[in-house]
């Protein structure tokens, strides 16, 4: 993520810089008032660009899934993007102030001369500049919300709503006051691309078409609920795309809280059934089994993600490693290896836990893996002092020097052996590992 933000920063800043190159400053032009012009310009387009790639990475483009490396990281890149959208038009805002503290020091002169318009072009300028303004209040506020975790999701999701029309009002601002000279030149051509892009994701999502053709509806088959786990499975009324051993899908129980991202617990069948195993997290997944009933209705969307049972590596090592919920991508890796026993790929599986005596899924896995004598079941139970370290991972190390770790679990929990494998791993490591937020 932080190499496709840097290189897209990078692309941005050089069109601005050729721009810059190709400025004729007039020669009583004093250095602090050029300095605040050019980084008011930086910050805008920085800002305008990074919210464009925010808004076409909100209506979960399919087509980015294999480069990206799967939704959740199309959305941890478009969470990031979005935040730095809105720093980048907060020093834009301050940029502009920064004249009450320049004059002062210096004064007026040498102050690069505005650019005059009149008539409606005029009148378009000054709608755009307050417009703008408005808008990029709008986004700082719901940059608070977005990162006050406390905030309820189902309010932060109404209010998210409204992102289309702030992206809508600073894309107007942009184009009415960005340089006339711009447009003649690449900077421009990339600005257009970027509008393009912005506002047609912005349609998108404001005609209610995100996911659309990747929905059907269906019912709760049965709800079962064991100590902070909530076991759903859902018949489907129609066909779906077939999902892939680890793929998610979004549910919505209810309109109002709308849909949340789960992973599929159950291997696809061709019966048009799901089931997911839901952990009580947050305010919404507590009260799920209460909510919940059999025969309600529901509307699933996907299948996504690319956290996939890996087949066509036999020279790397796998070791699967999960934590408390995060078992369930595993489970229908196990599950859809039940009839095709012989395909199943030797792999290290270690199932971190508080309490392996009170756990919902031990059993479960301890039933999965019997049939597949290939798969290495270790459970680490916190209770019983048994804590998954980087040590017990590289006993898997054997004679292959590459290995695959697929992760899914606490993100402190992953932290701490990548970084603990990467220190200590002599051969080749790849570390996997689904990364799903929605805020």
């Amino acid at each position: 993520m932080k190499t496709i933000l840097f290189t897209f920063l990078a692309i941005v800043t050089s069109a601005w810089y050729l721009a810059l190159s190709a400025t004729t400053f007039p020669p009583d032009s004093a250095l602090p008032w050029i300095i605040r012009q050019e980084g008011m310009y930086l910050t805008g387009l920085l800002s305008i660009a990074l919210m464009s790639l925010t808004m076409l990475l909100s209506v979960r483009p399919l087509w980015l899934e294999k480069p990206l490396g799967g939704l959740d990281r199309i959305y941890r890149l478009h969470k990031w993007s979005g935040i730095l959208a809105v720093g980048f038009g907060a020093s834009h805002w301050l940029l502009k102030l920064s004249s009450d503290i320049i004059k002062p020091l210096i004064g007026s002169a040498g102050r690069l001369p505005k650019i005059k318009y009149e008539g409606l072009l005029e009148v378009l300028r000054k709608l755009g500049n307050d417009m703008g303004e408005w808008a990029l209040y709008a986004a700082l506020a719901m940059l608070v919300f977005t990162l006050w975790r406390r905030f309820p999701y189902h309010l932060w999701r109404h209010l998210h709503r409204i992102m289309p029309v702030l992206y809508l009002m600073l894309a107007f601002h942009a184009a009415m006051l960005a340089p006339p000279a711009y447009w003649a030149q690449p900077v421009g051509a990339l600005m257009a691309v970027f509008f393009v892009i912005g506002v047609i994701a912005s349609i998108i999502s404001l005609a209610g078409m995100i996911g659309r053709r990747r929905q059907v509806n269906g019912s709760v088959l049965s709800v079962n609920s064991e100590g902070d786990v909530t076991e759903i499975t859902c018949q489907l009324d129609e066909p779906w795309q077939a999902h892939r051993p680890g793929q998610f899908a979004f549910i919505t129980f209810d309109r109002i809280e709308g849909a949340h991202p789960f992973t599929i617990a159950s291997a696809d069948r061709g019966e048009q059934t799901i089931t997911f195993f839901i952990k009580a997290l947050g305010d919404f997944t507590q009260k799920l089994a209460q909510r919940v009933k059999a025969g309600q209705t529901v509307m699933i969307e996907g299948p996504y993600g690319r956290f996939q049972l890996a087949v066509n590596q036999p020279d790397s090592r796998q070791i699967w490693v999960a934590g408390g919920i995060g078992i369930t991508p595993f489970l229908a890796w196990l599950e859809s290896l039940q009839a095709r026993p012989e395909e199943a790929r030797e792999a290290d599986l270690h199932y971190c836990t508080r309490n392996r005596e009170s756990d919902p899924f031990v059993g479960r896995l301890q039933k999965l893996c019997a049939a597949l004598p290939g798969i290495r079941l270790s459970i680490h139970s916190a209770k019983h002092g048994d804590v998954l370290t980087a040590g017990a991972l590289r006993l898997a190390e054997g004679q292959k020097k590459k290995a695959d770790v697929w992760f899914c679990g606490p993100s402190g929990l992953a932290d701490a052996l990548k970084k603990s494998l990467k220190d200590s791993w002599s051969g080749r490591l790849r570390f996997h590992q689904e990364a799903f937020e929605m805020r």
